[in-house]
């Protein structure tokens, strides 16, 4: 009994020797695919001191300690207000364990929020610097390692929709500039048309490459500037050519200029904008296209046509990340998580209907290092674009029957919706829109019945408020009624209701000198308004481009301008002018 013991147990020793040759036999090509799948974790640190990049490497599998301490380290730093240390461990956090979500959002948000406002205002260059390096880094390396992390797309969507699309930070007017110029040359026209092109275009430049007539275009760009024969680079030289011609020699103008108006440079150039639309900001051009169906503004001359997204705008980059994160977790159980996340869409599309509509145009102010110094300075006005309103009620909706579902309390999204429902009767009813103010007005009486606000005539309720945004108007709110009190009075100005023409004109005038702040400090500057022939322009061209007016009543105001307001029509013109040669100059480099 014993020997047959023996030989049992000698057999099991041989057989477990057997599987563990066999099993590290196999250990190479299991670390081979851990690689390619991005599975690895010991990628070694880069400027660590030696005995951390010593610890890292002895403790192996127990690196998890040192990232510990690494975190709670890092937390500490950020509490005493020593954001840049805190930023340096961040990354040797991330380096550490890349698939630690949380360490990204810490990274980011502590460049984006915390280092970039310990510099001063006045530098928004460098403040800028941070905070696009803050989302670059959630966007570039982040989302990469975690592909079904939504904390991840929610914290990318949240940067770009409150510190760039909203008002908070001194120089937010400079990252809309920055988002506005560095996108604008990538869209082409804007169209949903042109979409479908982007998202058309071959992936690769290979597959562009099977084209002889574009294999001929890109020799003769190469055989006149070497610059262009670097394959690795070729999309961003194109580019860089493209947009800043003046940079290059001329002989590479005129190779341009040789296929202007050719199929072969289109497609070169449609293929270019894609690649980096895809490689650098990540955007896939099908989803855009997609988005663009979904929650484009509608047009109401012709319902079935599809308005694309003004893909300049912050607001509409948070509703790409958000909406994308959303898509690459569905079908998980419901999270508060989820919940953050649809609220980055539906927030950004209430963002795109009150101040969805923008504006670039040159203002000129004293130089703070000597006030008798005027010096021009490029600006950015957004003001309501009320075409957006049936998709964010659609989107709000949605939200809210998806989450009736779960099972969650309905007045978590019930009270937001009927908060914009009555923010949207008084913005419809100031925009001389009075029918579209009572339909609104109707729905929001049958669905919210218990409000005792809206228990009042329609004229009665835009009345009480007004008064009430008036009492404790902010930005927003004075950006809404000034352009919509405008664009209502060129409506009564072109049937001939001068009297209340002039009345409107007047109180928004009232109004605008009521909010404008009187100090020049980087307090005021943030959230103070254009001058207020700019806001006269921002409500004409609401005027004019609402598809609710007919053409012949537009025609009308024009007319009537021309005729007995010829100053106001000059200046007009003049303003005009100006905002049409800044889109021109923004154009011309597709040119």
């Amino acid at each position: 009994m014993r020997f047959k013991q023996i030989i049992l147990c000698m057999f099991c020793i041989a057989a477990a020797a057997g599987l563990l040759f066999w099993g590290s036999l196999r250990l190479d090509d299991i670390n081979i695919q851990r690689g390619e799948m991005k599975l690895v974790m010991n990628e070694p640190l880069e400027n660590a001191p030696p005995s951390l990049a010593f610890a890292t490497v002895a403790m192996g599998a127990f690196r998890g300690l040192i990232v510990d301490v690494l975190w709670i380290r890092a937390d500490q730093l950020k509490e005493e207000g020593k954001f840049f240390d805190a930023r340096q461990l961040a990354e040797w956090i991330t380096m550490l364990q890349p698939r630690f979500a949380s360490v990204w959002d810490f990274h980011a948000w502590n460049m984006a929020y915390n280092i970039s406002v310990t510099i001063p205002a006045s530098r928004p260059q460098e403040r800028w610097h941070w905070v696009r390096n803050g989302y670059e880094l959630i966007r570039d390396k982040g989302i990469e390692k975690n592909p079904t992390n939504i904390d991840l797309y929610r914290s990318l969507a949240w940067i770009l929709q409150h510190k760039i699309g909203n008002v908070m930070d001194d120089c937010h007017k400079y990252y809309k500039l920055q988002l506005y110029h560095s996108i604008k040359p990538l869209i082409g026209p804007g169209t949903q048309e042109y979409y479908i092109k982007l998202a058309q275009a071959p992936k690769k430049l290979e597959q562009v490459l099977e084209d002889p007539d574009t294999v001929k275009f890109l020799n003769e760009l190469s055989a006149a500037d070497r610059t262009f024969a670097d394959r690795q680079e070729l999309v961003n030289n194109y580019l860089a050519l493209r947009q800043q011609p003046s940079k290059f020699p001329d002989k590479n103008l005129h190779i341009i200029n040789k296929y202007k108006g050719t199929q072969t440079l289109e497609n070169f150039d449609v293929f270019a904008n894609a690649y980096y639309l895809r490689d650098t900001w990540k955007l896939e051009p099908e989803f855009m296209a997609q988005l663009n169906e979904i929650y484009g503004p509608i047009d109401y001359k012709d319902p079935n046509k599809i308005l694309p997204l003004d893909w300049t705008l912050a607001d509409v980059h948070a509703i790409y990340w958000a909406a994308l994160g959303l898509k690459r977790t569905e079908g998980d159980k419901y999270s508060f998580e989820e919940l953050n996340t649809d609220r980055i869409v539906f927030h950004g599309l209430q963002n795109l209907y009150t101040r969805g509509k923008v504006i670039i145009y040159t203002s000129t102010a004293p130089s703070q290092n000597d006030p008798c110094d005027i010096i021009e300075r490029e600006e950015v006005f957004l003001f309501p674009d009320l075409r957006m309103f049936t998709r964010y009620d659609q989107a709000m909706r949605a939200v809210m029957a998806k989450y009736e579902e779960y099972g969650t309390d309905p007045n978590i999204l019930a009270v937001p919706h009927r908060n914009m429902l009555k923010r949207s009767v008084l913005l419809f009813y100031q925009a001389g829109h009075t029918d579209e103010a009572r339909r609104i007005y109707n729905i929001l009486r049958k669905e919210y019945p218990h409000d005792k606000e809206i228990q009042v005539s329609l004229m009665e309720y835009a009345r009480n408020r007004l008064i009430i945004q008036l009492q404790t108007i902010g930005y927003s709110s004075a950006i809404e009624i000034i352009t919509m009190m405008l664009q209502d009075a060129y409506y009564r100005y072109a049937v001939y209701d001068d009297d209340e023409a002039f009345g409107r004109e007047k109180m928004a005038k009232e109004v605008y000198d009521y909010y404008q702040p009187g100090s020049n400090d980087e307090e005021s500057n943030r959230i103070a308004l254009p001058d207020f022939d700019t806001m006269r322009y921002a409500g004409l061209a609401g005027f004019m481009n609402d598809p609710r007016y007919p053409d012949d009543l537009k025609q009308n105001l024009v007319n009537r301008m021309h005729i007995e307001r010829p100053e106001l029509y000059e200046k007009l013109k003049k303003q005009r002018e100006a905002v049409l040669q800044q889109m021109q100059q923004q154009e011309s480099i597709q040119q």
